[in-house]
């Protein structure tokens, strides 16, 4: 790390030292609790809730705008909970960007985001790698080569302790498939959608999990998702709408025709459009769950204040949802 990124470290450990000591108590942070919709599920007397999931995502951590204050008072606003989650899904987006910058910034970034989490988290967690997760590849910005060591995906693969970029887990008599959505287009950027490698080793991955055993699916980027067809961008001069293949999954209606052919697959959470939303598809419910930053620690983005949702997974292969703001004020 250069000698600048070491002071900026060091200034950031201070003021986080600061700030540590002059939020409010976890109790006081509760009391600005908000939340928005929240599924009704059908009754069931033998229905017995298994794990209570805090999915966060899009914290976009960074030295400015007090983003390691805002991502303490989150984790600390979770943790404060009456209750309490048992596991943590964090959806990438860790941290602020890594595809425009060098390795010094992203350096401090990651360490920003590992020391808050860290001092402010006991609970086990679970990682997605996020678009800005993904160091260098716009070049001509971040000055990478495409031969280092950590180019790409394989720096975050690190950090973040991933078996691989791509990987499914069982907890609780749930199996979880955590995908990651962010392919390369060069200098052009990326897009949403699965490799061939990838697509192939889900669908092996699906078939070979018992039918009665239910199903989620996290992802950084929508698989299907309302909010990034209608609401991050405008109709053009035909009054057509147009998705971006960076906003939702390109290939989201081949998975979608995947998952059909498996009615265990129940729920997939998702971030990256900082926003809230819901869509109930063939038998698949899609949440998309909001931003911890809001906008990039600007404030709210659009309709959606800076938040993160309770997810509660049951026995019978139910689930509810629940997003929850945390209080953050932008920061000069």
């Amino acid at each position: 790390m250069h000698t600048s990124s070491n002071a900026s470290r060091r200034n950031f450990l201070q003021q986080t030292a600061l700030a540590s000591a002059s939020f409010l108590s976890a109790e006081q942070f509760l009391t600005n609790t908000e939340t928005s919709e929240q599924t009704t599920i059908p009754s069931n007397p033998d229905r017995k809730r298994v794990l209570r999931i805090a999915h966060f995502t899009d914290v976009h951590v960074q030295p400015e705008r007090g983003a390691a204050e805002g991502m303490t008072a989150c984790l600390r606003h979770i943790h404060a909970q009456t209750d309490k989650p048992d596991l943590l899904l964090n959806g990438g987006d860790s941290i602020m960007d890594a595809l425009e910058q060098n390795e010094a910034r992203t350096q401090l970034q990651w360490d920003m985001f590992f020391e808050t989490l860290k001092r402010e988290n006991k609970t086990p967690i679970k990682h997605c790698i996020g678009n800005h997760d993904v160091w260098g590849w716009l070049q001509d910005k971040s000055g990478a080569k495409g031969n280092e060591q950590r180019y790409g995906k394989k720096w975050a693969v690190e950090v973040l302790g991933l078996p691989h970029r791509y990987y499914s887990f069982a907890q609780a008599g749930w199996h979880f498939i955590v995908l990651d959505s962010t392919q390369s287009r060069g200098n052009a950027g990326y897009e949403a959608r699965l490799d061939s490698e990838q697509y192939e080793w889900l669908r092996g991955e699906l078939a070979t999990i018992k039918p009665t055993t239910p199903i989620l699916v996290l992802s950084h980027i929508p698989i299907l998702s309302m909010t990034s067809a209608f609401f991050l961008r405008k109709p053009d001069q035909n009054s057509d709408w147009t998705i971006q293949r960076n906003l939702m999954h390109s290939d989201g209606l081949q998975i979608q025709q995947l998952f059909r052919k498996y009615p265990n697959v129940k729920v997939c959470l998702s971030g990256h459009t900082h926003l809230v939303d819901r869509l109930d598809y063939t038998g698949v419910t899609y949440f998309c769950n909001g931003a911890v930053s809001g906008a990039w620690w600007k404030g709210a983005w659009q309709e959606c204040e800076p938040g993160y949702a309770m997810v509660n997974l049951y026995n019978d292969g139910t689930f509810d949802r629940e997003y929850c703001t945390y209080g953050w004020k932008p920061r000069e």
